[in-house]
């Protein structure tokens, strides 16, 4: 027997039922994990919300956690019973103690990377890499800006981007998670409640605007982060936590030949690159770029509370289950 926390239709926190569920042995191809952290995630609370219906219900959510092998099915060469393993699925069900899991899906973790700091960075760690390398190459001399910036992702992005030599602004919601931007490579924070965040780029560059806007806030910030970017600058939209975009016209984008993009992550993890981002993301966490500091660690059965906290702008880094 094992646990995991279910959702049977959508709603709020209260919606995620800690229940007992059978868990049998790995098939052909598969690995059994017992996992030791969950990783939560804001994706998760639009799937509990209903706001994404890609779960079928019922269902268990997650997309990342992170855990020892406990069993191997026939055909797995790549990993034995005993390795620490971390994975992000689209398939979800990363709510749970332990599951079964295709063997292609996890990375093994190297002996120094512990199990609650790559639960801590993975899915972040690996969607800032993608941002800062794929979609939108960061290098010296680059202005960047920053949404939420002392959130989990935002301030892997400040702090990896001010590493790759660029100057970083930020925006944050207070002036406690302006200090911390700060502490994570911001240049500069704007308190985007009080301060017009357009208005301000302009004048910390010198009316320019910035290379790359990076933006998981959505629909409160989407149209001011395009008339925050340079000339040729591009917007990188990955989130929606004030809600969806609502449609624009897409000639807003001529005064400046800008772009935009709604980049997965899923979709850059694979193939040869995926082996080239894990060995990128094991890198940055040995360098000290990547760390599992501001992290908030729940019980297994406290997943209503994570939620809670999270869309209650409680929480300013990685959010966890201890499984």
């Amino acid at each position: 027997m094992s646990r995991a926390v279910v959702i049977h239709q959508s709603g709020g926190p209260d919606v995620l039922k800690v229940e007992s569920i059978v868990v049998g042995d790995p098939g052909p191809g598969q690995i059994r994990i017992r996992q030791t952290f969950v990783g939560v995630n804001f994706h998760d609370c639009y799937v509990r919300s209903g706001a994404y219906t890609t779960l079928p219900l019922p269902g268990v959510p997650g997309l990342e956690a992170v855990g020892v092998v406990e069993a191997v099915g026939s055909g797995v060469a790549h990993l034995r019973i005993g390795d620490h393993v971390g994975y992000i699925s689209r398939g979800y069900g990363a709510y749970a103690d332990l599951r079964l899991i295709d063997a292609s899906v996890p990375v093994k973790l190297p002996e120094a990377i512990h199990d609650r700091t790559a639960a801590a960075t993975m899915l972040r760690g690996l969607t800032a890499q993608m941002l800062l390398f794929d979609v939108f190459p960061v290098r010296a001399g680059h202005t960047v800006l920053v949404h939420a910036a002392a959130g989990g992702v935002g301030r892997l992005l400040c702090r990896w981007a001010k590493h790759l030599g660029a100057t970083v602004i930020g925006t944050v919601g207070s002036p406690e998670k302006a200090l911390l931007a700060r502490k994570n490579g911001c240049d500069h924070t704007i308190l985007y409640r009080t301060e017009n965040f357009v208005d301000r780029v302009r004048e910390i560059t010198g009316g320019r605007g910035v290379d790359v806007a990076y933006d998981s806030v959505g629909k409160d910030t989407f149209l001011g982060s395009i008339q925050a970017l340079a000339v040729r600058g591009h917007l990188a939209n990955f989130g929606q936590s004030s809600g969806p975009i609502e449609p624009f016209a897409v000639s807003l984008l001529f005064e400046k030949s800008n772009s935009v993009s709604r980049p997965g992550v899923f979709h850059y993890f694979v193939g040869k690159d995926r082996e080239t981002m894990a060995a990128r993301w094991f890198q940055a966490i040995a360098d000290g770029i990547i760390t599992a500091d501001e992290c908030h660690e729940y019980a297994f059965d406290g997943a209503p509370r994570a939620h809670a906290d999270m869309e209650a702008r409680k929480t300013s880094g990685a959010v966890l289950l201890k499984a």
